[in-house]
């Protein structure tokens, strides 16, 4: 019998010290700082307001890691950001996705403390244990916490949204609603690529302000409707082609499938309803991350969860769909894409 090795359950055990190196980098816009700059540890410590004790091990835990790159060693050594942290996290460029990464260090780090505590109870850990208010309602009464959301949001998918505009074929479609468009992300990416559609994004009249002004900032005013209203409520804008991300996981089954009747039923003949979310594989064995989100819809909403392809087909055959597909897209994302 081959030796056993226990380096892979102590790296997952701790995986929480490499988490926070790097949260704590982004909460301290350590790479944005930095920018296009190389810089010795004292300066960057100094830039960063730090105590010199701590510098050389958080700077060096970095480069091991991999989030930065080091010229040389010892005091006069230089640290520099690596192509994808230049890339990635540096908020002065479009391409930014830290935001998720400052939710995670602000809200989620500490609810995923309780996990033990929400597997046992089927209840949320989140502000709703101390509020009693939903998660939404919380969001939506602090300006500064949902814009912080709707950013986190951008960042996670941006990658997808890009893949989804490039993989599908829009070309027998001729309009697009978005629904809980937040800033306008994926009808933004999707107009730019396709000028023959025409997009529309909608979401809650309070996030209206918000995605206007992430829409003129792409220049793409002109080119984007923007429609208010409450899509548990009211019926939807019609379409040829609807697409919800990240928006299926966050309810129970009972408005997960309220939500496919209603994106049903707004479509056009032939229309076709896509999903992009971090579909579990139908075995529920290789996706972790999907698997990991789920339990994190357990954290925030205590019933709402994310769901297989096969899950996902179940629902929109009830629903009168006609066929589908899950068409993967960036890491462990994919398109679960119904036909009527």
């Amino acid at each position: 019998m081959a030796s056993l090795d226990s380096s892979r359950i102590f790296q997952t055990g701790f995986g929480f010290w490499q988490s926070k190196v790097l949260l704590t980098a982004v909460e301290l816009e350590l790479f944005t700082k930095l920018g296009s700059q190389s810089m010795t540890g004292e300066s960057l410590g100094k830039m960063l307001d730090l105590h010199p004790r701590g510098i050389w091990d958080f700077f060096d835990t970095l480069v091991a890691l991999g989030f930065l790159n080091r010229d040389g060693n010892g005091p006069t050594a230089l640290y520099s950001n690596t192509d994808e942290t230049a890339h990635f996290l540096d908020k002065n460029k479009p391409s930014y996705i830290g935001g998720i990464l400052e939710m995670a260090n602000d809200r989620l780090y500490r609810f995923w403390n309780d996990l033990g505590i929400a597997l046992k109870t089927g209840k949320p850990q989140n502000e709703i244990k101390h509020s009693q208010k939903s998660m939404f309602e919380v969001l939506y009464e602090d300006i500064s916490r949902l814009e912080q959301f709707m950013g986190a949001m951008r960042g996670i998918s941006f990658g997808n949204f890009e893949a989804f505009a490039q993989k599908f074929d829009f070309s027998g479609y001729k309009t697009l609603c978005d629904v809980g468009g937040a800033t306008g992300l994926l009808s933004s990416i999707v107009a730019e690529q396709h000028k023959h559609l025409e997009c529309t994004s909608f979401d809650l009249p309070i996030v209206e302000p918000i995605a206007r002004k992430w829409i003129a900032k792409a220049g793409l005013s002109d080119r984007i409707n923007i429609v208010s209203g409450d899509f548990l409520k009211e019926p939807l804008p019609r379409a040829d082609i609807i697409t919800m991300g990240n928006i299926l996981h966050d309810w129970n089954l009972e408005k997960k499938k309220h939500l496919i009747r209603s994106a049903y039923e707004a479509l056009s003949e032939n229309g076709v309803f896509i999903v992009i979310e971090n579909i579990i594989d139908d075995d529920r064995r290789t996706n972790a991350f999907g698997l990991m989100m789920s339990l994190h819809m357990l954290i925030e909403f205590g019933d709402a969860f994310d769901f297989t392809g096969a899950d996902f087909w179940e629902w929109c055959t009830e629903a009168g769909f006609k066929r589908y597909e899950v068409v993967h897209l960036v890491g462990p994302c994919s398109a679960a894409i119904a036909y009527k």
